[in-house]
């Protein structure tokens, strides 16, 4: 598995024209499944987001994370963070998971977050998206399990 998070100071989801879901401050997570994946990976990759220290204290150190100060969670799925562009100039998706399977670990994933008690929104698996968001900082980080 693979994400990009981005700290922001607000993000929203946009399918055909409509809401979808919106956070205030917090972390976007692009969440990339990859063939093999498993629910290991998730636990790894929750763990890690909602204890990750990247939200500054009153001395601009980043100190604090999501879960310390209830920030909110709003979590998109993007196959294409495994898309190889090596060869050529079409990116190859051959890594990326299969829909069904990826579909089921995005789904376990969203609930393993929203286990955490934070406030979680999401987009929709395979939906065209438009992403609106406000970066914080910007703090971009790229994880992977």
């Amino acid at each position: 598995m693979r994400v990009v998070i981005q700290r922001v100071k607000f993000a929203e989801v946009i399918v055909k024209n409509k809401s979808v879901g919106k956070i205030g401050k917090g972390l976007l997570i692009f969440l990339g499944i990859k063939k093999g994946d498993t629910e290991n990976e998730i636990k790894y990759l929750v763990n890690k987001i909602i204890n990750l220290r990247i939200f500054e204290d009153s001395n601009g150190k980043m100190n604090y994370s999501i879960k310390d100060l209830n920030y909110e969670l709003m979590i998109v799925s993007e196959f294409t963070l495994y898309g190889n562009c090596k060869k050529g100039f079409r990116p190859n998706f051959q890594d990326a998971a299969p829909i069904e399977y990826a579909e089921k670990l995005y789904n376990i994933f969203v609930e393993k977050i929203k286990e955490s008690g934070l406030k979680t929104a999401t987009g929709i698996f395979r939906a065209m998206m438009d992403v609106h968001l406000i970066n914080d900082g910007p703090v971009t980080i790229i994880m992977e399990s």
